[in-house]
């Protein structure tokens, strides 16, 4: 043979873990028996659509007290949405595509459920053509011309 040491054994590099493999349950708990620092962090809906948050208000109900209760859509409010809709012939869900929200919320709106939001509020008005706030609940909305 001619000049060749089998002896010696050069590592220039050692790869790691991969990333899935370093998250792991498994990887962690190998890396904390080892003693080595270890820096955790867990991402909070992490690649979700959260365009509308609905998790606003059910966080506002869930503390919900006696002494601290929170405003929701009044019986006459909701009787209005629902007229006005009818007299439309539209359904909720037909309603809601309409205002670009889920038809959960229409029911909400129309059953008192709701907290009231002046956005959703807003664009219900547009679409049945009844007033929902102010003191002249039902009656028809008036366009301002410029």
């Amino acid at each position: 043979m001619a000049e060749s040491d089998w002896d010696t054994v050069t590592v220039l590099r050692k790869k790691g873990p991969t990333a899935a493999q370093a998250k792991s349950k498994q990887a962690v708990a190998a890396a904390q028996r080892r003693g080595e620092a270890l820096e955790t962090s867990k991402k909070w809906a992490a690649g979700q659509n959260k365009q509308h948050l609905v998790t606003k208000n059910t966080a506002k109900l869930d503390r919900e007290t006696e002494e601290l209760h929170h405003e929701r859509v009044t019986l006459e409010v909701g009787k209005v949405i629902q007229q006005g809709r009818q007299n439309k012939g539209l359904t909720q869900k037909d309603l809601a595509t309409k205002i670009n929200e889920k038809p959960q919320i229409i029911a909400d709106y129309e059953s008192g459920r709701a907290i009231p939001n002046n956005q959703v509020m807003g664009k219900i008005e547009r679409a049945i053509g009844l007033k929902l706030r102010g003191k002249d609940i039902g009656q028809p909305l008036e366009f301002k011309k410029k």
